[in-house]
This record gives C-alpha cells, structure tokens and sequence, in this order.
C-alpha cells in the first residue's frame, strides 16, 4: 500500500469509522464490491432505490470476506446494512477513493487488508463483562461471564476461551488467597510437554481446571495420585458429570474433589468480602484485576480480558 492510500485510510477511519461495527462492515464490503467496479466509481451505483440503505451490506456479506481473510468472529449481524448513517459515508469514502485512483494510488486489495486489520484490532479490544448485577446472585454473574467466553469459542473455532477463562479466573483466585508464590502458564502450554502435574501445584494438592473433563485428564489424574498428590477438578456445571462419571470408571472416585466453577468461586467472594454487601465490589474488582494481569503476563490475546461492570 502506497503511503498516500494509508494516509487517507487513516483519515477515514478516524473521522468516519473507529469502533463502530456497522461502519466497518460497510468500508469492508464496499471495498471488496468496488473491485469489480470501472473508476471512477459513482457513489449513486450503491444507493438503493429509495435511497435508504446501501446496497450490498449484510452480515452474511461481510463474515464471507473475513473468512476469506482467516477472521471468524462475528463482527455484525447486520453489517451496516440498518444503519442510515452510512449513506453520507458512501459518498465520502467513494469520493477518496476516486482521488486515489486519479493520482495512481489505488489499490483496493491493500484497502481490503487495511479494513481486516482494523476489525481485527476491533476485536482485540472487546474484552468480556463481568457485570455485579445487584438483582442476581453471584453465581449467575459468574455464569454470565463463562457463557460469554462459551459464545466467543462458537464464533471462533479451534479457540477454546471458556477454558482460559476458567484456568485464569482461578489462577486469581489462588493468588488472592496464596499473595505470591502461584505460577501461571498460557493456556495453550499443554501440561504434558511441560511435565506440568496440573494448571496448578500448590503443596501436594494438583488442580486441574477444564470445561470438558476426559479421559486424558483422567490419567493425568491417576498420574497425581500415584505420584501421593490430591488431585482437584475444577470444570463447569455440565461438566460436572462427565468428570465423575470418568473418575468411577477410573476407580477412583473416592480420591479425586470435583468441584464446580460457578460455586467455588461463588463461595470465595461471599467469603473474602465477609459477607458485606458494601465489599462485595472491592472484592470482585480485585479477582478481576489479578485476572487480567495474568492475562498479560501469559497471553497474547488481550480480548481474553474482562471489563469489571459494578454499576
């Protein structure tokens, strides 16, 4: 891309665009559909007939083009296509790139990747919500926040952030209650290229924290006891009865705590904020806080992050 096109790139999206979804849903598929277009473009060419909408938009349009760029998070159901906003747009953004074009400096297939990046930057910056809602219980803030990163792992495939989630809310958790001496990996660091006992050794207890217990975990399991560790399974409400079910065919049910997330850490709060309401905030603030630092620290995703809501 040639510095001129970056330049006016930049000066688009900083006037025009930003953060907004539909907007950079609409650069993106006008983009793509004005490679097939003779320049100079008319900008009326993409009006629809009653000059409400602009023609071509749709979140079907603009998942198609980030596909093809290796990107599969939903960015917009709509893709701009609602947004009456966008129709001044059009005609600013078909009127730089004319200029482009007139001064040799166009190249929409660079302009096509500029747009990608932006949404992907976009994404980095969405982190997840815990919301303090006063009229629910603290489990189900708790579930709120899991079924958000459940949601995030349907849209991205392959990515499991439910379960970095979970490792890194109790990796918080475990350095509230130790001060110093927890350590903490990347979710991606398997244990067992590491020789890891689990996501966590704490004196001779290993705990294992996993959305989806198995039967691989299970040895690891067995591993842990065989090595005289206290082997706990942290894993979700669902999970909960795969996890025992696994540990009786293991024969060792009787050896192994299986503990749900949303209750464990449910408990914690209750207990760290002595059960006053007042605290409640300051003691959920401060389990976000260490969360994120691990995050920064052991991750390279900064989405993975979570924006305290206690309002």
């Amino acid at each position: 891309m040639s510095p001129d096109q970056e330049q006016a790139l930049n000066a688009f999206d900083l006037e025009h665009v930003g953060l907004s979804k539909g907007t950079l849903s609409f650069v993106l598929v006008i983009t793509r559909r004005l490679q097939n277009t003779a320049f100079p473009a008319n900008a009326n060419d993409w009006r629809t007939a009653n000059e409400g909408q602009v023609k071509g938009l749709g979140g079907p349009a603009t998942r198609k083009i980030l596909r093809e760029h290796d990107v599969h998070r939903i960015l917009s159901e709509e893709g701009g296509r609602t947004s009456r906003g966008n129709m001044g747009k059009l005609r600013v953004y078909v009127e730089l790139l004319n200029e482009l074009w007139e001064k040799n400096k166009l190249d929409l297939e660079a302009a096509e990747d500029f747009w990608v990046g932006k949404i992907q930057d976009y994404f980095d910056q969405q982190p997840f919500t815990f919301r303090l809602d006063p009229s629910k219980s603290m489990r189900s803030c708790v579930r709120h926040l899991l079924a958000q990163a459940i949601a995030r792992q349907r849209e991205v495939s392959g990515t499991m952030y439910a379960g970095a989630v979970m490792q890194h809310l109790i990796g918080a958790k475990l350095d509230i209650v130790r001060q110093s001496d927890v350590v903490h990996h990347g979710f991606s660091v398997a244990d067992a290229p590491t020789n890891r006992a689990g996501d966590f050794l704490l004196g001779d207890v290993a705990i294992h924290v996993t959305a989806a217990p198995s039967e691989a975990l299970m040895r690891k399991v067995t591993g842990n006891l065989s090595a005289g560790l206290r082997p706990i399974i942290i894993t979700t409400e669902d999970g909960i009865g795969g996890a025992k079910a696994l540990a009786t065919q293991a024969a060792i049910e009787d050896r192994v705590d299986v503990i749900e997330i949303e209750q464990f850490v449910t408990s914690n709060v209750y207990e760290w904020s002595k059960f006053n309401r007042d605290s409640r905030p300051t003691t959920v603030g401060e389990l976000i806080r260490r969360y994120n630092k691990i995050v920064s620290e052991t991750e390279s995703d900064p989405s993975l992050k979570i924006a305290f809501d206690d309002e």
